[in-house]
C-alpha cells in the first residue's frame, strides 16, 4: 500500500516536471523574458534566425529541476534519504551576532535563519567563515569561529 502511494506520488511529480519543462521549451526567450531582460542580455541584437537557433539549442538542452516540498509547499532541502554533511562557507557581508529569525545569506547562495530565541552579540567582522553542522532530530547548528558560539538554524533558501 505504502509503495503504491509513493509510486503514484512520484509519477505525478514527474508528470508535472515534464509539463513544466515542455511549457518552457515551447516559449522562446523573447516570450519568457521581460523586454528589459531581453535587451540587457543583448538578445535584441540577434537576427530572427539567430534567435530561433538559440531557442532551439536551449530547448534541446533544457535542464529539468525536481523540487521536493512538504504538504504546505515548504521546500525540503535535504530529503531523509540523503546523508546530511557539514557545510563550510562564509556569511556574506557584515556579521555582529544574531537574534531569533535573523536571516544570513551565505557565500554559497544558501540562506539560513536562526531559530534560537536568545540573541548573541559577537565581535563585528565582515564575511566571516562559518560551519553549518547537522545536529540532533534533523536540526542544524551554525558555528561562527570568530564568535566562538553556535546557533540553531533552519535553511530557508
Amino acid at each position: 500500500m505504502m509503495i503504491r502511494l509513493r509510486y503514484t506520488l512520484l509519477s505525478a511529480a514527474l508528470a508535472l516536471c515534464c509539463l513544466s519543462a515542455h511549457a518552457q521549451q515551447t516559449d522562446g526567450l523573447q516570450q519568457r523574458m521581460s523586454s528589459d531582460e531581453f535587451k540587457a542580455a543583448g538578445l535584441d541584437k540577434l537576427s530572427p534566425e539567430e534567435l530561433h537557433n538559440l531557442d532551439a539549442w536551449l530547448s534541446a538542452h533544457a535542464k529539468v529541476t525536481t523540487r521536493v516540498v512538504t504538504e504546505t509547499g515548504t521546500p525540503v532541502f535535504y530529503p531523509s534519504s540523503q546523508k546530511r554533511t557539514r557545510i563550510d562557507t562564509r556569511i556574506s557581508g557584515h556579521f555582529d551576532g544574531w537574534s531569533k529569525d535573523h536571516e544570513f545569506t551565505m557565500a554559497n547562495g544558501q540562506v539560513w535563519k536562526t531559530i534560537d530565541p536568545d540573541p548573541k552579540t559577537c565581535q563585528p567582522v565582515d564575511n566571516p567563515a562559518v560551519q553549518i553542522k547537522p545536529s540532533l532530530m534533523g536540526t542544524w547548528l551554525m558555528y561562527v569561529p570568530s564568535c566562538y558560539d553556535n546557533a540553531h538554524v533552519k535553511r530557508v533558501r
